[in-house]
């Protein structure tokens, strides 16, 4: 069940600890007294200056006044105000409201790329590499010319159906209909060895930076420690990110020895705010000794997992397999009132080196596709394919790597459609 939790104050969200400075709360909870209440928030901690002309009164909702006074192009989608409840159960214990799966579009359908356990997608027969072709009887090309798609999977509400008619992996028609309940996602979804030249390369797929994952992943490095590996392959393709003490504890446990007590990021602040600013250093160990590492990424790889890369790449070599990532630098203080949540953009991130400022993203390495007709973790799917191949040369197989600014196209749209806490999700 969906935790609901009373207090979620103020956390640090790329998203640590409670925020003194953000205690206060809105005279009332009309709509006016919220939006008042933002624009005070928004003129302490914002990372960049609002528009004082802008009225609040004037905008019928907390987000209508924020879309209107946030920092464009930068900030085009991750300031945001949403449930409380939904905010918590995220973050809080890996869960939300919805159909339990991620996809991609192509011309025609959209393309099914993992689906979560004991989900109403798995129920319905939905896997990865299925084609969904028709939403409650419309076509997804017709959706998707008319801009409709995304709104053809409904709200984030409990209770929410509808039918869909896909084609499986290997090309079998069916229709079956799903109910929106509560989704659990497995933070470490799939863990593997491979053996290559006398090497074990341990293989890790990664989904989210929430609270429940520091155990998993503390199992998983526990495997990998008994394996004995010497590389590390981060499959982050669809990890939008989360909190930022999660990000620490993981690159501790890759950094190993190497890292330990070593700075893993910085957080700047706006000039009124430099107090706040704060160095966070590498902790947890796992003994490994890895020297090096290498992290399949697509355009949904963002934030808590690129401060995986920009704060490891000071210590070890990181490469990049797969895609240019998404481009978030800069991370948000989650502030509840009333039955909401504020997360203003409060602060860019720099590594150990004072490097950040990636809004266009992290270059790749090797350039290689997200390969939806193979599983997870199968060896032959293109891009572990090439981040295998990667490990054992140093070079790459396939496709050159890109120049800076270009991208494959194998990611979403930089400017995603979700908002908040969903982009984070990357998942219906």
């Amino acid at each position: 069940m969906v935790r609901h939790a009373n207090a979620l104050a103020a956390t640090l969200c790329l998203c640590t600890a409670t925020l003194a400075a953000a205690q206060t709360r809105p005279a009332s909870c009309n709509v006016t007294d919220q939006n008042l209440f933002v624009r005070s928030q928004l003129l302490n901690l914002y990372l960049w200056r609002i528009p004082l002309v802008v009225d609040p009164a004037r905008f019928d909702s907390p987000q209508g006044y924020l879309d209107a006074v946030r920092r464009l192009p930068n900030d085009a989608r991750f300031s945001y105000v949403t449930s409380a409840a939904a905010s918590t159960a995220f973050y809080s214990d890996s869960q939300f409201i919805g159909f339990g799966f991620s996809s991609r579009e192509e011309p025609g359908a959209v393309v099914i790329l993992q689906v979560f356990p004991d989900s109403p997608a798995a129920d319905a027969g939905l896997e990865r590499g299925a084609r969904v072709e028709d939403i409650d009887g419309r076509s997804v090309a017709d959706l998707a010319a008319s801009g409709e798609l995304a709104a053809a999977w409904g709200p984030s509400v409990e209770g929410v159906s509808v039918s869909v008619a896909f084609r499986t992996p290997d090309g079998r028609a069916r229709r079956a209909t799903m109910v929106k309940r509560p989704v659990t996602i497995p933070t470490v979804s799939h863990t593997g060895v491979f053996t290559a030249d006398s090497r074990r390369i341990g293989y890790l797929h990664f989904r989210n930076f929430v609270r429940p994952s520091v155990a998993a992943l503390d199992d998983a490095f526990a495997g990998f420690a008994e394996a004995g590996i010497d590389e590390l392959i981060l499959d982050l393709r669809y990890n939008g990110g989360g909190l930022v003490d999660v990000a620490q504890h993981l690159g501790g446990l890759i950094g190993g020895s190497l890292t330990q007590g070593q700075v893993f990021a910085s957080s700047v602040h706006n000039a009124n705010n430099t107090s706040l600013d704060k160095t966070l250093r590498f902790t947890a160990t796992a003994g490994l000794r890895l020297s090096r590492l290498t992290v399949i990424a697509t355009q949904a790889t963002a934030s808590a997992s690129e401060l995986i890369i920009n704060g490891l790449r000071p210590f070890m070599p990181v490469a990049v397999i797969g895609d240019r990532t998404y481009g978030k630098p800069v991370g948000q203080y989650l502030i509840e009132f009333c039955d909401k949540v504020l997360a203003p953009v409060s602060f860019s991130m720099v590594n150990a080196h004072g490097e950040g400022d990636y809004f266009d993203g992290l270059p790749v390495t090797c350039s290689a596709p997200d390969d939806a007709s193979r599983p997870l973790g199968d060896p032959a799917e293109a891009s572990l394919a090439e981040a295998l191949h990667y490990v054992r040369t140093g070079a790459c197989r396939s496709l050159p790597s890109l120049p800076t600014g270009e991208a494959t196209g194998n990611g979403p749209p930089r400017v995603r459609a979700a908002v908040g806490w969903l982009s984070v999700l990357n998942a219906h």
